[in-house]
């Protein structure tokens, strides 16, 4: 008997953990397919469940609800790496394909997992030490010096998780609230980079150009493509780093590999097994995006091409920002779509449906061209627009526009 299809359109249906944006700009891209997502989310309201045909209310940490969502589907896969572990092999024994597998998606959800895998495959990452005591801390910050990391092994995400430490005082009160806890040195770094492969189960593999992601209190604000200034031989050995990765731990999917460059080169610093924020700029940058490759690469389908589609392009988060939705200063939001559409033609918008809320990813804006500071400079003035209604003075709006 054949995998599951859709019994309208005999095509291989798609189910995927998680309704948020990811999931519903990889729905985007499964109409092109002839496809509709189906989608497990927590409410309606989320940002898949608001424009996919199939959504399934549930949580991700029931069994019963990924059962539900596993039924029928050709493979499940995910837009984010919070469901537990014994549920996902749970799946595989019920004869489900889940893409990527438990085996390899651990490394994604268990920073510990991820540490001890690439000590074993003898990959460059950052010096760290399993810690659950203050002494345990102490000899770390002895040998790598102050300050020290300290990470959640799981659960964190855009920052969450993350604490930097300056004594020992403070991380035993830190392990008094978390336990056992991954403790790494704090990395003299150049920037932060991240690479993107995807690989399908008969092992091919389609890997993008290395971007720089600028981060600041660990949420991504803006994505530079490819990034400026990286030797061709750097770029080649991230490549090829992140794709002795997703082969090695077995990978089906996307692969996002985030790096710190050092001066010496690079150094792993976390794994995620879907689509990426990193890799939103692929929408119009790429000629095949990360969210049409994710599909490829869980159905098995020869993966699409990389190349890029100008020299520059990047990609600016909308944030929310500290005012709530009914407070917001400037000009309503359906107006500033309006102004950013006329202002700047060429900058598309990526508009997620979610409700403002501090920090909140709310869109992305991805801008392409021929000069990095002048695509930057649009990019990050029509995000910092969007969010919070502020004009930059060097794209002031003439007066019948604003």
């Amino acid at each position: 008997m054949g995998a599951p299809v859709d019994p309208v359109t005999s095509l291989p249906v798609v189910a995927m953990v998680g309704g948020g944006q990811l999931a519903r700009m990889t729905h985007q891209a499964a109409i092109a397919l002839g496809q509709s997502l189906r989608v497990l989310s927590t409410g309606p309201t989320e940002s898949a469940a608001l424009v996919a045909a199939d959504v399934r209310l549930g949580d991700h940490r029931d069994l019963a609800a990924l059962r539900d969502l596993a039924e029928g589907a050709t493979v499940v896969t995910f837009d984010h790496e919070h469901v537990p572990t014994e549920h996902l092999h749970a799946l595989e024994e019920d004869g489900h394909r889940v893409a990527p597998g438990p085996a390899a998606l651990v490394h994604a959800q268990d920073k510990l997992e991820l540490r001890r895998a690439l000590d074993a495959a003898g990959e460059p990452q950052p010096a760290w030490a399993e810690v659950d005591s203050a002494v345990g801390i102490a000899d770390f910050a002895g040998a790598h010096g102050w300050p020290v990391v300290l990470k959640t092994p799981r659960g964190g995400y855009d920052g969450k998780g993350v604490f930097v430490v300056d004594d020992v005082d403070a991380a035993a009160a830190l392990l008094e609230r978390t336990g056992t806890l991954l403790a790494e040195e704090r990395v003299p770094m150049v920037r932060e980079l991240a690479v993107q492969v995807a690989r399908s189960p008969f092992g091919q593999v389609a890997v993008w150009p290395v971007v720089e992601t600028v981060q600041r209190d660990g949420v991504c604000h803006e994505v530079l493509a490819p990034a400026p200034g990286l030797s061709e031989e750097r770029a080649t050995a991230a490549q090829e780093l992140a794709i002795r990765i997703a082969g090695r731990l077995g990978v089906v999917g996307l692969l996002a590999v985030e790096l710190f460059e050092t001066a010496d080169g690079v150094l792993v610093n976390e794994l995620a097994m879907r689509p990426h924020n990193s890799g939103h700029w692929t929408i119009e940058g790429a000629r095949t995006s990360q969210f049409e490759q994710h599909l490829r690469a869980v159905l098995d389908y020869p993966l699409g091409a990389t190349a890029m589609t100008a020299p520059v392009v990047v990609m600016a988060n909308v944030l929310g920002g500290a005012a709530a939705a009914d407070e917001w200063s400037g000009p309503g939001l359906d107006e500033r779509v309006h102004h950013l559409m006329a202002h700047w033609p060429d900058v598309k918008l990526h508009w997620y449906g979610k409700g403002q809320r501090p920090g909140r990813k709310l869109g992305h804006v991805t801008a392409l061209g021929d000069d990095l500071e002048q695509v930057r400079a649009r990019a990050v003035a029509a995000a910092r627009y969007l969010a919070d209604g502020v004009v930059d003075p060097a794209f002031a709006f003439p007066d019948d526009e604003h």
